[in-house]
Formats: structure tokens, sequence, C-alpha cells
């Protein structure tokens, strides 16, 4: 098996079974410091990420449209899952509304990351991993809130971190039992 920074397109398929399998407890799931819900949310219909990316304003990529219509809207994955494209509820849950990649600028006071960064799942504490819409392969960024200091002159993006050049290569490295802080940690400060 190759590793997950030579993995390309043509691998698709098999990431996905692999992460319908991982979703759906065919396989077991790589140990995550986040709470999941019992089982990802159903998958959705590509009307509903269609109407999601007229909302976001960009499309998301191949792989992520994937994921959202062949093996949930979230509740799965790396770190707190995958957040969803539609609102969710999880009743008698401590966190009621999980996380909607729609929705969560709507809920920033002040700055809020830009709108081409796709929100993926938390990371804990004020860490969040977003995909770059914009730019090529769809690097996973990890942003720290407090990893910026206003009163030094810094900006929001003296937070941000790159941690996989993709989010092919992000996705495999979980679902191969690895850590996807590996590449982030490993850079220098």
């Amino acid at each position: 098996m190759t590793d997950a920074a030579h993995r390309t397109a043509e691998d698709d398929d098999a990431l996905l079974e692999r992460l319908h399998a991982l979703a759906w407890g065919a396989a077991e799931v790589p140990p995550s410091p986040g709470c999941l819900p019992d089982q990802p949310f159903p998958p959705i219909t590509m009307a509903d990420v269609e109407r999601a990316e007229r909302k976001l304003g960009y499309r998301l990529p191949t792989l992520l449209r994937r994921i959202y219509t062949e093996i949930g809207d979230g509740g799965f994955g790396p770190e707190g899952g995958l957040a969803s494209l539609t609102p969710r509820r999880i009743p008698h849950w401590h966190v009621p509304d999980w996380s909607c990649a729609t929705t969560i600028h709507d809920k920033r006071p002040g700055w809020a990351p830009p709108t081409s960064w796709f929100f993926l799942t938390g990371g804990g504490c004020t860490m969040e991993w977003y995909v770059s819409l914009i730019a090529v392969d769809y690097p996973v960024l990890l942003w720290d809130a407090d990893g910026w200091e206003p009163d030094w002159g810094q900006s929001p993006h003296d937070g941000l971190r790159y941690a996989a050049p993709s989010l092919r290569q992000w996705l495999w490295t979980w679902a191969d039992g690895g850590n996807v802080w590996d590449e982030v940690l490993a850079q220098p400060e």
C-alpha cells in the first residue's frame, strides 16, 4: 500500500470505501480525541450539496461532494468528525447542534476565516481544521484562534498552519490509522 502522500484521484474509490467502512462500523475506527455521535448522519443529495455550495459561494472538491453524497453528512472522520453541510441537532447529547460548515461563518463575532476556507472539523480548544477551496490540490489548514496576537501587530493569518498539502492526503492519513497532527506538529514554529 502506498502512503498518503502518493495517493491520487485514481485512489478515491478506495478511499471512499475505506471511509464508508470506518464511518458505518465495518472497520475499526482510528482513535479520535473528539466526541462523535453514535453514527454518522445519512448521506445527502447532490441538490443539497449544490444548495450548500451556493450558500458558501464556492464549489466543493469532488472528493468532498462524494463523501457527503455517498457516505454521510458529517459525524465521522478525523478529530471531532466532519462538519455537516446541513444544520443537524442531536437530541440528548452534550452539544445539541452539530457543527455545520455552511453556518460556521454566520456564528463568528468579529473576524472569521475567509469564506474560501471550508470548515472541516474542530481540533480542540481554539483549533479548527479547514480546507482551502481555491488553492490547487485543496490543502488542509489548521487555524488556531489563539495563535495570533493583535496587540503585537499580528493578523489572524498568523494563527494559520498548513496541515497537509491536500484534502486527499489528510483523509488518507486518518483512514490508514495515522495521526493528522503529525505533519503539522513536525513543522517549525
